[in-house]
């Protein structure tokens, strides 16, 4: 009787022995897993880094299709802007009448962004927006840039027709500055329209991660305030550069610009300057801007500006902003390269070579 109790003993104490070692082979294994999933992540983590290159103002990993909107830049209505400082690219564009428009994209944006005010096409516009391969957003056109638009040139959504556009009038302005659009509402227009939603080649310019400094190269000069007339006053923009922020504060007719919403100043870390041939269309009152061929420029950040050619070789193809020949940065020699530019917003200011551009 003896023996069994004891055999019953010792077989209890091999099943308990047994359960513990498979408890701790399962908890060893669950670390080694663990441990093995967390490689893994952080591998793909690595390599996403790689791909982004820690740029923040574009997701350069995201095909999503960039909107390019029209947006108002009427001396009356600077003041009821919204949304500037969420585009991470504006082109000014000079108009009849020695003035200018405002081209901005958007990419990546939250839904309850609010743009405006909308204003209306011309052609050139289209130009700009389609090296970006940028859904077109606009209130009303230049009948040139009405029948451009309808022949299909690009994909757009044109307030006249309704679609993705409400009105709205802070100020008590007249009705063709109270057009506002959302990114919801762009982004639902998409989906009702089955329009394209996703795009390859919509990334524009160069990126940096770090600041580029300009200050060590020859022809450099400091840039702490650029003056930029598309006509008399009050149609002149301006930029002064704050060293704390490292950001350039644009202004028009010397008011300093805000959103309208946030009250924020509306900055920008680059400034591209494209100097540009035109002539006047037909009918002896639109402006017809030369965008392909090639031109000077200045590129602007942190303070500096140097000299930069520019050129395009066809309607739909990218702008290409390149170092002039002879460029030394940092002892290095960067003529005929491609520039790069800071991480953060740009402003590519497009002048005549007939309007004046000051740097000081």
């Amino acid at each position: 009787m003896k023996k069994s109790k004891s055999l019953i003993i010792v077989v209890l104490i091999l099943i308990i022995l047994g359960i513990i070692g498979m408890i701790i082979y399962k908890n060893s294994t669950s670390h080694d897993d663990l441990a093995q999933t967390n490689k893994v992540e952080n591998v793909k983590n690595e390599k996403s880094n790689v791909i982004k290159g820690k740029v923040d103002i574009i997701d350069l990993n995201s095909n999503s299709r960039p909107y390019a909107v029209v947006v108002n830049n009427t001396p009356v209505a600077v003041k009821v802007q919204e949304g500037l400082n969420k585009a991470y690219l504006v082109y000014e564009i000079p108009t009849e009448g020695n003035t200018s428009r405002l081209l901005a994209l958007y990419k990546d944006i939250d839904n309850d962004l609010a743009i405006g005010t909308i204003r209306s096409a011309r052609h050139n516009f289209i130009d700009f927006a389609l090296e970006s391969d940028a859904i077109f957003c606009c209130y009303g056109w230049s009948h040139y840039a009405e029948d451009d638009m309808k022949s299909g040139s690009i994909d757009y959504f044109q307030g006249l027709f309704g679609g993705p556009y409400y009105r709205n009038n802070p100020e008590n302005l007249a009705s063709e500055h109270t057009a506002y659009t959302s990114i919801k509402k762009l982004n639902d227009a998409v989906k009702s329209k089955g329009i394209r939603a996703t795009s390859d080649n919509s990334v524009l310019l160069n990126y940096q991660a770090e600041d580029v400094n300009l200050s060590s190269a020859e022809e450099a000069k400091e840039a702490n305030t650029v003056t930029i007339p598309y006509g008399s006053n009050p149609n002149i923009t301006t930029f002064k550069y704050n060293e704390e922020t490292k950001m350039y504060t644009r202004y028009e007719a010397a008011k300093k610009c805000l959103d309208h919403k946030t009250k924020e100043e509306v900055t920008t870390k680059n400034i591209i300057v494209e100097k540009l041939e035109y002539k006047m269309c037909d009918d002896n009152y639109y402006w017809d801007l030369s965008t392909i061929g090639s031109g000077e420029g200045y590129y602007i950040t942190n303070g500096h500006a140097v000299p930069i050619k520019w050129s395009k070789s066809s309607r739909s193809s990218k702008t290409k902003y390149t170092y002039k020949a002879g460029t030394v940065i940092n002892g290095k020699n960067v003529g005929g390269q491609e520039i790069s530019v800071s991480d953060g917003r740009t402003y590519i200011e497009v002048q005549t070579t007939e309007q004046k551009l000051t740097i000081e």
